[in-house]
């Protein structure tokens, strides 16, 4: 049987390793962009496991739907996460915004936060490690 959440964590450290790959190059925009990612597959794969998904089954990920489910069920009333990761998907969203959609760019000092953060939160989900 395939594990859709060890394939969800796959796609997570590879979204982080070019995070990190990104960051190094100094493309500070696409370095927030793949932190977000981790993160979000990150949280789809932490979902999983907790046999929380899309209504219908349909596998149609929300960007929404995974930040109010996985910072309400599973750190806020499970407890299964630390609650400072509560905003970790809001905030670099706003700065993967930033990066992708605004006509001013991600500063080093902001890419070098959100990446750091990306790096603990897949690290707290994945058992693996994240990078």
């Amino acid at each position: 049987m395939i594990d859709v959440a060890e394939l969800f964590l796959a796609k997570a450290r590879a979204s982080l390793a070019g995070a990190l790959s990104e960051l190094e190059q100094r493309r500070f925009d696409n370095a927030a962009n793949r932190a977000y990612y981790a993160c979000f597959q990150a949280a789809i794969a932490a979902l999983i496991r907790a046999r929380i998904g899309p209504a219908g089954g349909a596998g149609n990920w929300d960007h929404a739907f995974v930040q109010a489910r996985f910072a309400g069920e599973l750190i806020n009333r499970r407890k299964h996460y630390a609650s400072d990761l509560r905003d970790t998907l809001s905030s670099t969203m706003r700065l993967r915004h930033k990066a992708d959609y605004q006509y001013d760019s991600v500063t080093g000092d902001q890419a070098v936060r959100t990446v750091r953060r990306a790096v603990r939160f897949v690290a707290e989900i994945d058992p693996k490690g994240g990078a």
